[in-house]
């Protein structure tokens, strides 16, 4: 029975997955995994290095077994099922082309395995070669092409199978800035018009914004946060989130929290203090940030402001990248990044007033570093 919403394309319940190396501990890449994808969505996987991303794409594709939990594709339960019967398509990172097969034919290959008309098969592999812009290297062999041109053929490979999930690992890591921003584009369309679901595992913000519906954020094998991908970058769930997302990052800073008759104060190190009128926070808002006391203030770079009569600040960099200006500055005991769209004349050792408005302001728990307050909301 349901309750007439749609179902779920993919569901993770409580994942888990545990390697154990010989003669070494064990190691939990993956750690209760939980979340559910819509038919036609593009997730990404995104996180550093060894957070548990390629290892959830794995057991997706059935090619690393599930310590525990389940995996749900498409009304089925998938996660004992060998890979080729659950109907998965995979790019690889690591491409996996056929050496004895030209790139034509290795396009192709799932679809002559399905025995389609010669003519639709030469139409398809024609349509996803130029969207890939490998229509050159068709006849040529996977050893005698560059590692992008490869990276592309895997990934033709994939989007032109028929199937319930696409997979694509890391799909465009070999690919130089220029190409790579013109096929985001293509694909992302590509995969919109065919109403494919699809995850994507990447470590490229900008490759996760570009192409995804929702991001779900994952460090330790833990999932951080899954949302899309502006909530992500407005109301990050939890300070890991918030300095992860964004370029540059995120500006933390320790204070003590406190409430005079007119104002709510953040006392910072170095006697910094911030004031800010009690209209300034929704009263829930400010209510949860006196229960704690101590708290991490978090401001983006784009949205410290420069201000005269703002708290002083002394200047460590400034770095000019030809659209804008990054600004590096001791206050308060830390480092702190300011961003400007202009040419800004300030040399290291000058002292500059910052101000930061309320509804900029992410304050985190200092001990769990769970999301308290977003601007003028609490989380």
């Amino acid at each position: 029975m349901t309750d007439g919403r749609p179902q779920p394309a993919l569901t993770l319940d409580r994942v888990n997955k545990i390697y154990r190396p010989k003669g070494k501990p064990p190691v939990r890449a993956v750690v209760e995994l939980s979340l559910a994808m819509n038919r036609g969505e593009i997730v990404a996987l995104l996180g550093s290095s060894g957070c548990g991303k390629t290892s959830t794409l794995r057991m997706i594709a059935g090619f690393e077994p599930v310590t525990a939990g389940s995996i749900r594709l498409a009304g089925r339960d998938i996660h004992q099922l060998p890979p080729a019967r659950r109907h998965v398509a995979m790019a690889f990172e690591g491409y996996s082309l056929y050496p004895p097969l030209t790139v034509r034919d290795n396009i192709a290959f799932a679809l002559k395995a399905k025995r389609l008309a010669r003519d639709e098969v030469a139409r398809r592999v024609q349509e996803v070669a130029h969207l890939l812009d490998i229509e050159d290297v068709l006849e040529r062999y996977p050893s005698s092409i560059s590692g992008g041109q490869q990276q592309r053929a895997s990934l033709g490979r994939a989007l032109i199978r028929e199937a319930d999930l696409h997979l694509l690992d890391e799909p465009m890591g070999q690919l130089e800035p220029q190409l790579r921003a013109l096929l985001r584009g293509r694909i992302k369309h590509f995969i919109k018009e065919r109403g494919l679901t699809v995850i994507l595992v990447t470590h490229d913000q900008t490759e996760a914004n570009a192409l995804a519906d929702r991001i779900a954020v994952m460090e330790n094998g833990v999932l951080q946060q899954f949302a899309e991908p502006a909530s992500l970058r407005q109301r990050p769930a939890n300070l890991f989130t918030g300095t992860f997302i964004g370029e540059p990052p995120m500006n933390v800073l320790e204070a003590d929290v406190a409430v005079t008759e007119r104002e709510l104060r953040f006392h910072l190190a170095d006697g910094v203090t911030l004031g800010y009128p009690h209209t300034a926070f929704e009263q829930a808002a400010c209510a949860a940030l006196l229960r704690r006391g101590r708290v991490v203030l978090g401001i983006r770079p784009h949205a410290v402001r420069l201000a005269p009569t703002g708290a002083p600040a002394r200047v460590e960099v400034n770095q000019w990248l030809g659209d804008q200006s990054h600004v590096a500055a001791t206050f308060a005991g830390s480092m702190l990044v300011t961003v400007e769209h202009r040419r800004v004349p300030m040399a290291p050792g000058d002292v500059i007033g910052v101000a930061f408005a309320p509804e900029d302001l992410h304050v985190f728990d200092i001990d769990s570093g769970a999301a308290i307050v977003h601007g003028r909301r609490a989380a």
